[in-house]
């Protein structure tokens, strides 16, 4: 029996627990390589990590169906690795490779994969909270069973667009989950002194969109607030809005040095609220594992990630003949 968001008890078995352990650490692995690639010059451009908010994606996630959909913002790898992408292709996009989900051409903020129902990846901040809910639109006019994802940061919570999406999302009862990843700071400046009303999953009050604030750092309280909202939109009720309270552990991008909080701040999340440790100290508590038998699994993820830093560099970069291609589509 496992705790979720401090009220609620779920079941959560030995093999959802591995797996929730292993996707959690994929992402974490993934981007510290991400970092260093980074470092060494391959990365060009914007990078923005997910270190520390591994549980959201990973949670929420467990809560979908195959073919409901995926939308997010540009701190967007751990959404991809979430959504069944592989590390391979992920890795060659940062690096601007012809292997990429985007041959190339899109970088670290724009990845797509139909196949795999994830849709970006947006680079204009809220932007993509309009796009979620007309996929949502989209769902609801084929009746397709489908639901919609909308993944958004505390910064973007106070974009116009967000709210004429609300707006028209309760209006028509849209299949749409909107997630407010609230991991503290917009870029570099703290929601107490950016947003007036702390409490973002209540900014759906005055459209009759239900909220509810959940501890976004506990993958399994993630997974049964997912579970409910997703069931109430596939069930005609339209939108709900969670608000994932987490944390990330690096700067806003790979160029801020985040002055702006405490290494003191930074080391509480880190010791006292880890994703990871957390699902760690729980199958090893429950008798799922052991410390030898969690080593190995980290050993296989950072093959994993190594293979895919191997593959990013050994793959061609774009042709000069795409520069050209992707740009329009035939209606």
């Amino acid at each position: 029996m496992a705790k979720a968001n401090g009220k609620h008890t779920a079941e959560t078995t030995k093999d959802e627990l591995l797996q929730y352990y292993r996707d959690m650490l994929l992402i974490r692995r993934f981007e510290e390589r991400a970092g260093q690639l980074y470092g060494m010059g391959l990365i060009g451009g914007f990078c923005h990590l997910y270190i520390g908010q591994e549980a959201v994606v990973v949670g929420m996630q467990a809560a979908l169906k195959d073919g409901d959909q995926v939308i997010t913002a540009y701190r967007d790898h751990g959404h991809m690795l979430a959504a069944g992408m592989t590390a391979n292709g992920v890795m060659a996009e940062l690096t601007g490779r012809s292997g990429g989900y985007s041959k190339g051409k899109g970088g670290s903020m724009h990845m797509f994969s139909i196949e795999k129902a994830f849709y970006g990846g947006h680079g204009i901040v809220g932007a993509q909270v309009s796009l979620g809910a007309g996929l949502a639109f989209a769902n609801k006019y084929r009746d397709d069973g489908k639901v919609c994802l909308t993944y958004f940061g505390d910064g973007a919570a106070n974009q116009g667009q967000v709210y004429e999406s609300f707006n028209m999302a309760a209006l028509w009862k849209l299949p749409v989950v909107f997630v407010i990843e609230n991991n503290q700071y917009a870029m570099g400046t703290s929601i107490q002194r950016s947003t007036s009303e702390t409490h973002l999953h209540k900014r759906g009050i005055s459209f009759n969109i239900p909220g509810e604030e959940v501890d976004g750092m506990d993958v399994v309280a993630v997974r049964e607030a997912g579970k409910r909202a997703v069931e109430n939109a596939r069930a005609g009720n339209g939108p709900t809005l969670l608000e994932m309270k987490t944390y990330r552990y690096r700067g806003h991008s790979m160029s801020d040095p985040a002055k702006y909080r405490t290494k003191e701040e930074v080391d509480e999340q880190k010791t006292k609220h880890d994703p990871i440790e957390r699902v760690k100290k729980m199958l090893i508590d429950a008798g799922h594992s052991d410390e030898a038998a969690l080593k190995e699994i980290d050993r296989d993820i950072r093959a994993v990630v190594t293979e895919s830093a191997e593959f990013a560099q050994s793959s061609p970069e774009p042709d000069p003949s795409e520069l050209m291609t992707d740009i329009y589509i035939e209606a």
